[in-house]
């Protein structure tokens, strides 16, 4: 989610602000915060109570981190478009079979969680990049976009790689 949404920050010049919608178990289970200081964010405005939700400006750009539930994990408006990304994580680097199948129909759970949304901007699935889910999305891509759905897989070091039909 969070590489997910400073990408946007990176490739779309038109667009200043992201917003990270992430529940409860991951701000206790990964450092939000932290990590968005080592990739220079600072918070610059706290909210709610838990100690990662606020505004973390790096310059001219904003990540507004709140825990809202069923906003998207990764929401984002340029003049032209709103975007909006539905984000499953896992452990990248496994081929342990449980966690392998996580992963697979983590896929298949943000996909199908955008297709209950209403069809407007650009909706992408994200999920870990590992050599299951880049099969399942590449046998995906093609229905997926039919349906307006967009395919991205994030790798151990934060790039992003979009799953063309």
């Amino acid at each position: 989610m969070l590489a997910y949404g400073l990408h946007l920050l990176a490739t779309l010049p038109e667009l200043a602000s992201v917003e990270l919608h992430p529940d409860g178990e991951h701000g206790k289970r990964f450092p939000i915060k932290k990590w968005l200081s080592d990739q220079g964010f600072a918070l610059m405005k706290a909210q709610g109570t838990t100690n990662y939700c606020g505004t973390y400006v790096s310059g001219e750009r904003r990540i507004l981190v709140t825990a809202k539930s069923g906003q998207g994990d990764v929401v984002a408006s340029t003049p032209t478009e709103s975007i909006i990304a539905e984000c499953k994580g896992g452990i990248v680097n496994t081929r342990h079979p449980g966690q392998v199948s996580r992963l697979r129909k983590g896929l298949c759970e943000a996909v199908g969680l955008l297709m209950t949304k209403a069809r407007s901007g650009r909706q992408i699935a994200v999920v870990p990049y590992t050599d299951v889910t880049s099969r399942r999305a590449r046998i995906m891509a093609t229905r997926a976009k039919e349906a307006g759905i967009e395919i991205s897989l994030v790798n151990e070091h934060g790039e992003v790689i979009d799953i063309k039909p």
